[in-house]
C-alpha cells in the first residue's frame, strides 16, 4: 500500500488522503459491533466500536488478510457529538487492534443504522498483495 499525498497538504491525523494498493481485493459489508450470536453485549459507543473492528478483523482473517491490508473504512455513526466525545477512547482501541496503520477513512454521521442498537457500522477495503 502506498500512501498518497499531495505536495504542500497536511499530513491527516489518524487517516491517509489516499492509497494506491495492488493485489486481490477483500470487501466486507457493513459490520456492526454485535457478537457471534448476534446479540450486542453494550450500548456504548465505544464497546460497540471495539467489536466492530474485531468483526471486521475476523472476517478479513478467512482470507489471509490482517489489519495492514485494510485501504478503505467508511464508518457511520449514529451520534457525532458521542463519538467526537469518545475520540480518544476510539483511538486508543484502533491502535490496539489496527495497530498504526492509516488507511483512506471517512466518518458519516447518520439517524439511524438497520440494527436498531447499533451506534456504529464500519465498511471495509483490504488489498492482498500479489
Amino acid at each position: 500500500m502506498k500512501t498518497l499525498l499531495p505536495p504542500g497538504w497536511p499530513r491527516p491525523k489518524g487517516y491517509a488522503s489516499g492509497v494506491s494498493a495492488r493485489g486481490r481485493l477483500i470487501v466486507t459489508a457493513g459490520v456492526v459491533g454485535w457478537n457471534a450470536d448476534e446479540q450486542f453485549e453494550s450500548e456504548h459507543l465505544v464497546s460497540q466500536f471495539r467489536q466492530t473492528l474485531v468483526n471486521i478483523l475476523a472476517i478479513l482473517a478467512e482470507d489471509g488478510a490482517g489489519p495492514e491490508h485494510i485501504v478503505r473504512m467508511t464508518w457511520y455513526v449514529t451520534d457525532i457529538p458521542e463519538y467526537r466525545f469518545s475520540l480518544k477512547e476510539i483511538g486508543a482501541i484502533y491502535r490496539e487492534l489496527i495497530g498504526k496503520h492509516f488507511p483512506a477513512m471517512a466518518v458519516v454521521g447518520v439517524t439511524a443504522l438497520v440494527e436498531p442498537k447499533a451506534k456504529v457500522e464500519i465498511e471495509a477495503m483490504a488489498v492482498v498483495g500479489e
